[in-house]
């Protein structure tokens, strides 16, 4: 009989009650107890839930108050020495790593974060050095597996691999030159060993060990790595199903296939193609194959023919007792249920099946492969095709307006009218920005007023006209401010937005918008991507209205803010039945619109932000050029099309520069913005590496985190950002836009960042 499985549920529950009790427990309202009430409820609600589905292996122990690698570095003592000491709960230890902390005497940064993979959740970074010592502080997987079968149902814990924990990890500040992560793992596996024996003499009869490092290229070298590791845990441990995702194992399945693992996990929603060489290779061992048949990262519902061919090809090799039917990877990356939506169609609601309803369709594939003769199985069958057919039935509706525009694009689109080298000048002389100017990425705090006033018009309680003039106070009061505390290059503070990617599709055609379809993002920060369902055009300006009225209140210049293609396409569910860069593509040139109209409206410059181009870069490194060539491409045609004063802005976080450098070049942007203090300025050294002539602004403080920056620590980094940056080419700006900051940690560290101008004015004349 062929087994169904759900490799993680989101952990935000059904109704954002997990954010809501976090956020409680750290302005003081929620006890600690409360707060592991508030958890264990939401965590009963799933395996409930997904149990109900008639799923065989329920997820357990991937659940988190923050992040699940943060949980792994404090369930094995991996905790840097700047948050030891300070008086603090092992909770708040454990918060203060993920968003750092200045209160009651304590005042420590938060730790580096990076996006999981190609996604847009966001992990916190290990620190590892010769020092580390592992230990168990608490065995997170038993807890909630005993936790769980308290509640009636029998789960399959899922534990982070040893080999990607190291390898995602970074060298701590007080590590050796040279030290390498990796080099760690005869300290850890032993500790591994203690977790899984527990796990097993507990009662799991498998466990999800998750090594999706294996998807990378680099992991080619980790043979050894992996053999050491899964030979000493094999003999300790439940069976083990080694959990890869995201990608495809290419060569590296060679030796994967000889590890002493009961069972392999692969994604067929990101990587159909390797299921063949996948079955061959695992056909002469007794390895169970896990088929990752309904995507962990998209919304659409399963094309059940489809996944049953591909299932029953691993069946017909492998036997019905050697194939289990899984999401691609945890449903994280996805909203909690369809039921929460009351206001999409009828006809758009049967095109999509969140984190629920795939464990559903997990359940009636593996039913099917099994040869079911349920009748509700069969029903559910129909059904589905029915679906599919009626949405591929729409999909052939196209906006030949669009497609045609898309298809006439010349390479002169693409370019501005002259090189940077001049366009620098006619700027510096038509903005007149002082030397080190100061500016910020883009929003600033959404506060309760705003968002009370968004709601109170969604709810018909106060007309447009109001909403519209609350929306210019509020512009006003973020000029008056800059002004006030001396700010250069000013924004309009973005208060109509409600999210810098659904503000832009909702004035788009070709998208649709949930109520609750609410997706981890980090932390307690939570969004819900638009839904791309067709053709994607503007049919009217979305940004100029405010952008012009705050120009209006102030002789200092001000930028133009908008999100870029690339960065709204990742950030989005993109459809699945075209290409990824004609959707780009078509966005692109609906902000070239938005960029022009901008300019003739006054405005001198404009920040058009791709801090999703990175996460985009496919995983494999052989798949690279092909999405580097159409992603820069789709930035430069949203912005090339104005005159040579106008200066183009754009903004990255989060991301490792390193391998693309020369596509961040080609951009050709007149300033980039980019997170620097947060991951203590490493990209720096990338930018002194290879060059970089045009101006750059590396954030001067992690927005991330509550605390406020001193004076002089802005100055420490400014001073280390001047031995590799030439001062000609320094904007001074924060890590990130404001958007999830209070005023008054905002204005004190703006006050500090205009200081540290001011400073370098001073002492690099």
């Amino acid at each position: 009989m062929v087994q169904s499985s759900v490799l993680g549920f989101p952990r935000i529950g059904a109704n954002r009650e997990v954010k809501k009790a976090v956020e409680a427990y750290w302005a003081g309202k929620l006890s600690a107890d409360e707060l592991t009430k508030a958890a264990a409820d939401v965590k009963k609600a799933s395996w409930t839930n997904v149990k109900s589905k008639g799923v065989d292996f329920v997820p357990s122990g991937e659940f988190s108050l923050y992040d699940h690698v943060l949980d792994h570095s404090a369930a094995f003592n991996v905790i840097p020495k700047r948050y030891i000491g300070l008086g603090l709960s092992p909770l708040d230890v454990y918060f203060a790593m993920g968003r750092g902390r200045q209160s009651d005497g304590v005042d420590v940064p938060a730790s580096e974060m990076k996006k999981w993979f190609d996604s847009n959740y966001h992990f916190v970074v290990p620190e590892f050095s010769e020092e580390t010592d592992f230990k168990l502080n608490f065995n997170k997987a038993v807890e909630e597996f005993t936790e769980a079968q308290a509640a009636g149902i029998t789960t399959r814990p899922v534990v982070l691999g040893p080999v990607t924990f190291l390898a995602l990890g970074k060298a701590s500040k007080d590590a050796k030159p040279g030290f390498q992560t990796l080099s760690l793992l005869p300290k850890l596996i032993p500790v591994y060993e203690t977790l899984l024996a527990d796990l097993k003499a507990a009662g799991a009869e498998w466990v999800q060990v998750d090594e999706p490092i294996l998807v990378l290229d680099k992991a080619i070298g980790f043979e050894s790595q992996f053999s050491a590791t899964y030979n000493a845990l094999a003999k300790v441990a439940p069976k083990i199903l080694l959990t890869t995702y995201f990608a495809r194992l290419d060569s590296n399945l060679n030796y994967v296939v000889k590890l002493p693992v009961a069972g392999l996990h692969i994604d067929l929603d990101r990587a159909p193609g390797q299921l063949d060489e996948v079955v061959a290779a695992v056909k002469p061992t007794n390895i169970v194959l896990s088929l990752g048949l309904v995507s962990g990262r998209n919304i659409w519902k399963t094309d059940f023919d489809a996944a049953i061919k591909l299932g029953q090809k691993a069946v017909d090799a492998l036997g019905q007792e050697r194939v289990i039917v899984a999401t691609s990877s945890s449903l994280l990356h996805t909203p909690v249920t369809l039921a929460s939506e009351t206001k999409l169609t009828a006809e758009q609601k049967d095109w999509f099946s969140f984190a629920l309803e795939k464990a559903a369709e997990v359940a009636t594939i593996a039913a099917v492969l099994s040869g079911s003769q349920d009748s509700a199985i069969a029903a559910a069958l129909e059904a589905n095709k029915e679906s599919i057919a009626k949405r591929r039935a729409f999909e052939k509706n196209s906006d030949d307006t669009v497609r045609k525009r898309v298809a006439a694009i010349t390479p002169d689109q693409l370019e501005r009218k002259s090189p940077f080298a001049v366009r620098k000048d006619i700027q510096a002389k038509h903005l007149n920005l002082p030397k080190f100017p100061t500016t910020t990425i883009g929003s600033f705090p959404q506060t309760k007023e705003i968002r009370q006033a968004r709601a109170k018009l969604g709810k018909g309680e106060i007309t447009q006209e109001q909403y519209e003039e609350f929306i210019k106070k509020e512009i006003e009061t973020v000029v008056r401010f800059q002004e006030k505390i001396g700010l250069d290059l000013l924004v309009h503070g973005e208060p109509e937005r409600n999210d810098m990617v659904q503000y832009f599709g909702e004035q788009l055609q070709g998208f649709v918008f949930t109520q609750n379809a609410w997706v981890q993002s980090y932390g307690s920060r939570y969004v819900r991507p638009p839904i791309i369902v067709s053709d994607v055009s503007r049919p009217h300006p979305m940004t100029v209205k405010w952008s012009s009225y705050a120009q209006s209140l102030t002789k200092k210049p001000m930028k133009g803010m908008l999100t870029g293609p690339v960065t709204i396409l990742n950030w989005s569910f993109p459809r699945a039945d075209v290409s990824r860069e004609l959707q780009s593509k078509q966005l692109a040139l609906a902000l070239r619109d938005e960029v022009i109209d901008l300019e003739k409206a006054g405005i001198s410059a404009i920040q058009v932000d791709e801090p999703a181009i990175r996460e985009g870069l496919p995983l494999r490194r052989s798949d690279w050029d092909n999405y580097l060539k159409w992603a820069v491409d789709s930035f430069k045609l949203a912005t090339a099309g104005v005159s040579d004063q106008l200066q183009t802005h754009s903004h990255f976080c989060y991301s490792d520069f390193d391998d693309i450098f020369p596509s961040i070049q080609r951009l050709d942007a007149d300033v980039i913005s980019i997170e620097a203090s947060k991951s203590d300025m490493k990209l720096l050294t990338t930018f002194k590496q290879y060059g970089y002539s045009n101006q750059i602004g590396p954030g001067v403080y992690d927005i991330h985190s509550p605390r406020v920056p001193s004076g002089q620590e802005i100055k420490d980094r400014l001073k280390a950002m001047l031995e590799i940056l030439p001062d000609s080419l320094l904007f001074v700006n924060p890590d990130c836009g404001l958007k999830t900051r209070g005023w008054k940690e905002t204005e004190a560290s703006l006050i500090n960042l205009v200081e540290g101008a001011k400073w370098a004015r001073e002492n690099y004349a």
